[in-house]
């Protein structure tokens, strides 16, 4: 029988369940499932939306094989204006499981672009992922998004950071340098010396509950800086950053009653790799580029307050690369990667030279603590 895509509708609800069922007794992966809700939690679709998300399934008769979403949204590209363009996310098939249904990853690919030729992925875990090929074939432009991170608790970064631990000499090794505080000395003394370029005027850091006008006024000003952004006016912010989420925190960087820009900040879900260790994040930000490492600062502080071991971000954008730097983030492997659709890559040239304005964070796509 062949494979159907259409809007995914509550009468797909119970098929959807049933599909969910089968990737989980096969892989035992509990984020390994697509929403078992037809109107989505996060972002769903309302009158005037900036932006929302929408399912789709791929359908054989009445049994669900495959699902993505979309998430609609605008964004700014230098000399172009704002155009709308979607992410596509969440992507599941039953190929995973019966490779006599290993095409359903390109009917799902195919039938988002038919849907919005200007379309993008992010995340994907790296360039050898089974998506991240697929789009690259495609013709799709990958760009790994650098990320950046800062130990605040050097003992417990070296006793429980395991994806750094999985070599037992390497585990024996970080026991020692933790017990002996040899680790503490080196990591702080490589902290410390970038550090010392990180030194910033005053500022005073609060935090906001909603976006007012000034919003609009640094969003405005901040897009002479970049090549291309997702829309962060505040009509969208206050979409994406509602009051109720309380995984994350929204702060208002200022000297004296003069915004300086903005920062978003939460703590990371619990992975593996991490062990035990309390991670934060620096989920997104906004700024003149001259505050750039003041906003940056403020956000790496609010996260040290709630007692975090290492803090985390992920941004592509020159400006916050260097931010981060100047306050002793050190640069690490990086598996997020932006890949954009052959029509919007197009929009984004000359693409070498725009790359390093793009301004990309862990809050765009699907990349926020609130998803399925």
């Amino acid at each position: 029988m062949a494979i159907v895509i259409q809007p995914y509708r509550q009468e797909h609800e119970s098929a959807v369940g049933e599909f969910n069922d089968r990737l989980q007794r096969w892989s035992g992966d509990p984020n390994l499932v697509f929403s078992e809700t037809a109107v989505p939690r996060w972002l769903p679709p309302r009158t005037n939306s900036a932006v929302w998300n929408e399912y789709f399934v791929a359908v054989e008769g009445s049994t669900v094989r495959g699902a993505y979403a979309l998430k609609h949204e605008q964004v700014f590209v230098r000399g172009k204006g704002i155009l709308r363009v979607a992410c596509y996310h969440h992507p599941l098939s039953e190929g995973i499981i019966d490779p006599s249904y290993a095409s359903i990853g390109g009917l799902l690919i195919r039938d988002a672009l038919a849907r919005q030729p200007l379309l993008y992925a992010l995340g994907m875990g790296g360039y050898e992922r089974p998506l991240a090929k697929m789009l690259k074939v495609l013709g799709f432009s990958l760009t790994l998004i650098p990320f950046y991170f800062r130990i605040v608790h050097p003992a417990r970064f070296l006793r429980h950071m395991q994806a750094l631990r999985q070599a037992r000499w390497r585990a024996i090794l970080m026991d020692i340098a933790a017990a002996t505080g040899t680790g503490w000395l080196a990591i702080r003394a490589r902290q410390a010396a970038w550090a010392l370029h990180g030194r910033s005027h005053s500022f005073d850091a609060q935090e906001i509950s909603e976006f007012p006008g000034w919003a609009d006024d640094l969003w405005n000003e901040g897009t002479e800086y970049v090549s291309m952004a997702a829309l962060r006016d505040a009509n969208t912010l206050r979409v994406l950053y509602p009051p109720d989420l309380h995984k994350t925190r929204c702060m208002l960087v200022s000297r004296g009653d003069a915004p300086m820009g903005w920062a978003v900040v939460g703590q990371r879900r619990g992975d593996p790799k991490f062990g035990e260790l309390r991670v934060g994040s620096i989920v997104d930000c906004w700024a003149r580029p001259q505050e750039a490492v003041s906003v940056a600062k403020a956000a790496a502080e609010a996260l040290e307050q709630e007692s975090v071991d290492l803090i985390v971000s992920n941004q592509s954008h020159q400006v916050w690369c260097r931010a981060l730097e100047k306050l002793g983030f050190l640069k690490g492997p990086s598996n997020f990667i932006f890949a954009a659709s052959k029509k919007l890559t197009q929009l984004l040239q000359p693409l070498e030279q725009n790359r390093a304005s793009f301004h990309i964070t862990r809050a765009d796509g699907d990349g926020l603590p609130s998803n399925f």
